[in-house]
């Protein structure tokens, strides 16, 4: 890796509060020469508009990565941890190392450079609106996969946050196994299950 004093990387997440799937997150270095239009908090945009922004900023940054924490690192971690860990992963994989990173939020992972944290920087700090954008691109692509792989929760629509349909279906179905059996309407869901399950299991006893 190259480094450069000058060069500053923006570092967002997504999905730290969603019920299920990986938390991703994204560093982006900006190229000064090749401005790109219309970067703001990815939640702000429509889908159709991430996506082609998600495209312009990979053809025009210096250096961009997207890296992630799974649900078990999440269990071990909590969210918190997990999503420290993400955005660590997502700086260290730029090929460029940047002089100093902003990170969206009110903490700092630690990193090889300097950091700064910068709240709502997603809406504020174009390269962090670009790793917000890179980050969700990401996930969503993701979820997409989960919810063919796991049907029963809509993934496709609520991107595993918990949406009323969502916990319904949790309640219906149970947890699956990218569900994050730390967050509580998950783990409320569990003990039910738990419960069922053992008055199931344990056998009557024997008359004498």
């Amino acid at each position: 890796m190259t480094g450069s004093r000058t060069l500053i990387a923006g570092v967002d997440e997504a999905g730290r509060g969603a019920l299920a799937g990986p938390v991703y997150a994204a560093a982006v270095i900006l190229n000064s020469r090749r401005p790109i239009r219309g970067l703001a908090d990815s939640k702000l945009l429509k889908p159709e508009v991430r996506e082609d922004l998600a495209a312009l900023i990979q053809q025009s940054a210096l250096a961009w990565a997207v890296a992630c924490a799974d649900v078990e690192e999440i269990e071990v971690h909590n969210i918190l941890g997990a999503t420290m860990l993400a955005m660590r992963r997502a700086v260290s994989a730029l090929a460029i190392a940047p002089g100093h990173s902003l990170i969206d939020g009110n903490r700092c992972p630690p990193l090889a450079c300097p950091a700064s944290a910068v709240v709502g920087g997603d809406a504020s700090v174009p390269a962090i609106s670009a790793a917000s954008i890179l980050a969700k691109v990401t996930r969503d692509r993701e979820m997409r996969v989960l919810d063919a792989r796991h049907p029963d929760y809509g993934f496709d629509a609520n991107k595993g946050y918990g949406t009323p349909l969502h916990l319904a279906a949790l309640e219906k179905h149970g947890p699956s196994a990218c569900h994050r059996r730390g967050f509580a309407p998950v783990r409320r869901v569990l003990e039910v299950y738990g419960h069922i399950q053992a008055r199931i299991i344990i056998p009557a006893p024997e008359e004498t």
